[in-house]
């Protein structure tokens, strides 16, 4: 028996028994449903996402470099001259009063030099974000932390099931209303985006790991502040072609681009999601990326299973390195 009271296996992570509960929703974004009942087994999940101190330590340890801190292949880009072929990711800038929701190129820029170290670019730095989550993490960074630490990335059920905290059908982890009594308990976008940012929350950008109160799992971040991957290849048990998903490019239900690059499923929502533009900071919502994609609003936890060996110094994160950087425009479609 999985019981809540399971020893973890290392500080920092939280028990979520198994069982079966309601996953999806029928009340937002097509791609979200049927809602249909999934059985996951139980699990030991991180508190919170990992944070730029975490990710720092596995750098020191391994050397490892990012996604974004490598020199794009001219290969990948043909035509393109070498010269703009620079490292980096993607920002987002806020534009000017009015401007409309409809064009992501409005909002969105390829930053060269952006990685998790400088999340704005050069001359920005995370010497105070120690506890916020890393950025600018694309898909195989995050399975490379996660080997480190002898963990995974978890499934997208497996996410949803320990967003909802027990609050089983619920439209969001705290409950059915977006704040109650006026409280906001997720780093969110209030006012109209993407140009008109309220900061009722008292963030602009992402917040620490803890700002915001836990779930009933005792979890925190499970909505807002950054998207989380997960291990799940990005497909929908119902397509909906007469509606595009607000937030990115659909990969059209095969877990795969148009490009052929893997999507893989993203959860939680961001700082950057808003009522007019994304409502995707709930336990059943989702989006689709691009697994060579990164940008300052995705991040990552990690999982152990109770079959799954654990080392407590870290595993090794060496391994392949042979994804392709996405560049520029390409990055931008992804993102949304």
């Amino acid at each position: 028996m999985f019981a809540r009271s399971a020893e973890p296996p290392v500080t920092d992570m939280v028990c979520v028994p198994g069982g079966t509960f309601l996953m999806g929703s029928e009340q937002f974004y097509p791609e979200e449903g049927p809602v249909r009942p999934v059985t996951v087994d139980g699990f030991w999940i991180d508190r919170y996402p990992v944070t730029n101190a975490q990710f720092r330590d596995f750098v020191e340890a391994t050397g490892y470099v990012t996604v974004a801190e490598r020199v794009p292949s001219p290969e990948s880009y043909p035509g393109v001259d070498p010269e703009q072929l620079v490292p980096g990711a993607l920002v987002f800038r806020q534009p000017p009063r009015g401007t409309s929701a409809r064009d992501y190129r409005a909002w969105w820029q390829y930053t060269p030099r952006a990685a998790w170290r400088s999340p704005e670019g050069p001359g920005s730095t995370i010497e105070h974000l120690a506890r916020h989550p890393v950025v600018h993490v694309a898909y195989e960074d995050a399975q490379a932390y996660a080997a480190w630490a002898g963990k995974s990335l978890p499934t997208e059920a497996e996410w949803e099931l320990a967003a909802r905290g027990g609050l089983n059908g619920a439209t969001y982890a705290w409950g059915n209303e977006p704040a109650p009594d006026g409280r906001f308990l997720a780093n969110t976008w209030q006012g109209e985006f993407p140009w008109e940012n309220l900061m009722l929350d008292g963030f602009k950008g992402s917040s620490p790991v803890v700002a915001f109160p836990a779930t009933g799992f005792g979890l925190f971040d499970m909505a807002g502040n950054v998207w989380e991957w997960t291990s799940d290849n990005y497909t929908s048990p119902r397509i909906d072609r007469g509606k595009k998903s607000c937030c990115g490019r659909s990969s059209r239900g095969h877990g795969s681009g148009a490009d052929g690059i893997p999507v893989k499923v993203l959860k939680g929502g961001s700082f950057l999601c808003a009522p007019n533009y994304c409502l995707r900071y709930r336990p059943a919502a989702r989006q689709g990326l691009a697994i060579d994609t990164s940008a300052c609003h995705i991040g990552f936890r990690c999982v152990v299973r109770p079959d799954q060996s654990f080392s407590d110094s870290g595993g090794s994160a060496s391994g392949s390195h042979s994804l392709n950087l996405s560049h520029g425009e390409r990055s931008a479609r992804r993102a949304g």
